[in-house]
C-alpha cells in the first residue's frame, strides 16, 4: 500500500506548487489563466486535487483511532450504500458510487462510522475500481482479524463517459473477497440477500 509523506513540505508549499502546474496547463490548453475567471482557478483546483486526494495522508491505524471493540458475537456484520467519490489514475477523472461491505468478526468489531472513514481513506486516492475493491477487503481484514470480508463496489466512470466510448450509463460493478467469505457461498449469498 502507497504512502505518500509530505511531512517534510508544508500543505501550502504544496498546494503553491500544484497550482503552478495548474497554470501552465490552462496556458497549453489555449486559454488565459489571467483572465477574470481564471485568475484564481490555479489555486482552487490545486486546493480541490490536494483534498481529492488526501487517502495519500492518511493511514489505517489513525483512521480507526481506537475504535476496535472485543466482542463475542460471530454474526455477519454488513455496512450497505456507503457512497463514494475517487479519481481514476488512468485520466484523472471521477468516479464514484457506493461500496456495500460484510464482515465476520474474530474477536473485534469496529465502530461503523470507521468503514466509511477507512473507504474515504482508499477512494481518496488515484485509482482504480479494481484494487480499490481489493485494498478495501484486505485492509478490514487485517485491522479487524476479521476471519472473512466481502467488498462490493458499484461506480459510474466518467472517463467512460465524457470521453472515449461516451457510454453515459454504465457502470462497474467489482467484489472482493478474503477468508471464509471467499470460500463459503452461503455466507456470499447472506450478504447479497441483506443488500
Amino acid at each position: 500500500m502507497f504512502q505518500m509523506d509530505n511531512s517534510k513540505e508544508p500543505q501550502s508549499e504544496i498546494i503553491e506548487k500544484i497550482a503552478g502546474h495548474y497554470k501552465a496547463i490552462i496556458e497549453l490548453i489555449g486559454e488565459d489563466p489571467e483572465r477574470e475567471g481564471l485568475v484564481k482557478t490555479p489555486e482552487r483546483a490545486a486546493k480541490a486535487l490536494y483534498y481529492a486526494t488526501r487517502g495519500y495522508r492518511q493511514d489505517l491505524e489513525s483512521v480507526i483511532h481506537g475504535a476496535l471493540f472485543h466482542t463475542d458475537e460471530s454474526q455477519l456484520v454488513v455496512v450497505k450504500d456507503v457512497e463514494f467519490y475517487s479519481l481514476c489514475e488512468h485520466h484523472v477523472l471521477p468516479f464514484f458510487g457506493h461500496v456495500s461491505v460484510g464482515y465476520l468478526p474474530g474477536e473485534k468489531i469496529v465502530g461503523l462510522s470507521k468503514i466509511a472513514r477507512i473507504v474515504d481513506m482508499f477512494a481518496r486516492r488515484l485509482q482504480v475500481q479494481e484494487r480499490f475493491t481489493s485494498e478495501l477487503a484486505d485492509a478490514l481484514t487485517d485491522a479487524l482479524g476479521a476471519r472473512g470480508v466481502i467488498v462490493r463496489a458499484e461506480a459510474r466512470h466518467l472517463c467512460m463517459a465524457m470521453r472515449g466510448v461516451q457510454k453515459q450509463d454504465s457502470t462497474t460493478v467489482t467484489l472482493a473477497t478474503t477468508g471464509a467469505m471467499k470460500t463459503d457461498a452461503s455466507l456470499r449469498a447472506q450478504f447479497f440477500s441483506i443488500l
